[in-house]
């Protein structure tokens, strides 16, 4: 196999920023086709409920059923997948769920907890912090299948309290080639429902579960149907139709993101070996054509070597012609004048998957302000925090980590206000309120704050 065909960059080049643009250039319009006929599904699940899912079921996915009892899985079903794995996957998978649970019990108690204070007029203040009563996540079926997807979204869930978790996911029957629904392929695998998908929800504790995908799946969790209940929030990743459905629905229910292609940036010191730093580099390329990945170090020497690895390693990869387009396509080797610098233009990337490969990861780590995840050290492979490090693996795409959070607790809670005023806090407060509400032209705001401080004698 030919070399590797991807960029080579240097900040010391005078059209740096040019070829820099280019590397980060990604469009996340839905095609026009795309968001026309995801309208039309909501539409008609909305209108039809079950009726519409069955027929789209049937047409995208290739799975026909007289009924929706035909397309959910039961706590049985769960149980006996989790019961018939090998012992080794049946571990992993409770290893995996119990530290991504034991990280998000923290979570939750660092942020996630109730809180009020009375101030000196005895008015008490403060945060009533309570779960969603039921949310739905969605667990891609048509390439590949994500058990870990479902643990990552699931358990947080629960911790945060959730009482109902309606899981969807798409089986599509073998030679089904229509797309609009989970946009599913001939070439993807078909009819058989996935055993460590099912064992996980097993696991980590899934309330009910639909075989059924893309943005029909999308429309029965926001509206509900006569089977499908309606939910308060969906999160987990999908294709096109999902994420344009999602963000359709939006409003009607919540949304974890509009996530993008996955992406992995390194930034070494060119102490890590470097074999170790291609196949990190392939571990988000695998994922699709339009995964990024992306290496910033100071080591010209390094740099070469990583792409000898690249070269070297690519032919042993079961999905080395997804990782070879991903590289040419939006991949990228950049040599930087020092760590400091590759800092600087880490934080203009602000990507999914950070991992600072150094010596001393501490060093650069307060010079880090925008990455989803950072990975920190040699030994802190991106892969790691994918399945079972424990921080959650749903992190803001496209630069979104700007101003976005990974998916955790808080996605699964919602907060309200407690203000108790005391009699002489209304005296207090009375004047101000009336006085501002006055000024905005709002007599019976004041006359209610008014009338309150005007008061001498207590409630009986």
């Amino acid at each position: 196999m030919p070399a590797v065909d991807i960029r080579h960059l240097s900040t010391a080049s005078a059209n740096f920023e040019a070829e820099f643009q280019r590397v980060l250039h990604w469009s996340a319009e839905t095609d026009d086709a795309i968001e026309r006929r995801v309208a039309g599904i909501l539409a008609d699940v909305k209108q039809r409920g079950d009726a519409a899912v069955l027929d789209y079921t049937a047409r995208f996915d290739g799975l026909a059923a007289t009924s929706m009892a035909g397309l959910e899985l039961s706590q049985a079903d769960f149980k006996a997948a989790f019961d018939g794995l090998p012992i080794a996957q049946r571990e992993a998978l409770q290893a995996a769920t119990r530290r991504v649970r034991s990280y998000h019990e923290a979570q939750k108690k660092a942020s996630g907890e109730s809180w009020s204070y009375r101030d000196e007029d005895g008015t008490l203040l403060g945060q009533k912090v309570t779960p969603l009563d039921r949310v739905g996540i969605y667990v891609p079926g048509g390439k590949a299948a994500y058990p870990s997807s479902l643990i990552m979204n699931a358990v947080p869930a629960h911790v945060a309290g959730v009482q109902e978790i309606i899981m969807v996911v798409p089986t599509p029957v073998r030679g089904s080639v229509a797309t609009g629904g989970s946009g599913a392929a001939a070439t993807a695998a078909r009819g058989e429902r996935n055993e460590l998908v099912l064992a996980a929800a097993h696991v980590a504790g899934v309330t009910r579960a639909f075989t059924i995908g893309g943005a029909q799946a999308v429309a029965a969790l926001a509206y509900g149907t006569a089977t499908v209940p309606r939910v308060d929030k969906i999160t987990g990743p999908g294709n096109a139709y999902v994420a344009s459905a999602k963000k359709r629905v939006f409003g009607t229910v919540g949304i974890d993101m509009i996530a993008g292609p996955s992406e992995i940036l390194v930034l070494a010191d060119g102490s890590t070996p470097a074999d170790w730093v291609a196949m990190d580099l392939f571990s988000q390329a695998e994922h699709d054509e339009l995964a990024q990945s992306v290496l910033l170090c100071p080591d010209a020497g390094y740099i070469a070597a990583v792409q000898r690895e690249i070269d070297r390693l690519l032919p042993t990869m079961p999905r080395a012609a997804i990782i070879a387009q991903s590289l040419a396509g939006r991949g990228a080797l950049i040599l930087t004048r020092s760590m400091e610098e590759a800092c600087a233009i880490s934080n203009r990337i602000a990507p999914e998957h950070l991992e600072v490969s150094s010596r001393d990861p501490h060093r650069w780590e307060p010079l880090l302000r925008h990455a989803g995840a950072i990975f920190l050290g040699a030994w802190t492979s991106e892969s790691l925090g994918d399945y079972c490090a424990g921080p959650n693996h749903v992190l803001p795409t496209s630069g979104t980590a700007r101003f976005s959070s990974p998916l955790g607790v808080y996605d699964f809670q919602k907060r309200s206000s407690l203000i108790e005023v005391s009699q002489a806090g209304a005296q207090v407060l009375g004047p101000i309120a009336a006085e501002l509400a006055y000024g905005e032209g709002l007599h019976a705001h004041a006359r209610a704050a008014e009338m309150r401080a005007e008061r001498t004698e207590p409630i009986q």
